[in-house]
């Protein structure tokens, strides 16, 4: 295990930074990676595409089939994504 920085996420809504909870984002980067397991105990680095697919269906990121290895957040994705982070990641203080 190592040393990781404490993470902080801007509230750009109140300006002011959340702390994040890593346990809890570590737990769940750890399920959506285990929705694509195969061979016993292998999964893919990348989140499963028919996630991609709903976040593009429900206009929360921009079309992922593209020859780039990135995606794009839409505004309205911005700001959910940011309300998640607030509501679910953050340390109680």
């Amino acid at each position: 295990m190592h040393d990781t920085p404490a993470y902080t996420a801007r509230n750009q809504r109140k300006g002011r930074e959340m702390t994040l909870d890593t346990d809890k984002i570590d737990d769940a980067a750890l399920a959506i990676l285990s929705l694509t397991l195969h061979d016993g105990d292998r999964v893919w680095k990348g989140v499963d595409w028919n996630i991609t697919d709903r976040l593009f269906e429900k206009g929360l990121i921009y079309d992922p089939k593209n020859k780039t290895k990135s995606l794009s957040l839409t505004p309205e994705g911005i700001e959910h994504a940011r309300a998640i982070l607030a509501r679910e990641f953050c340390k109680a203080t």
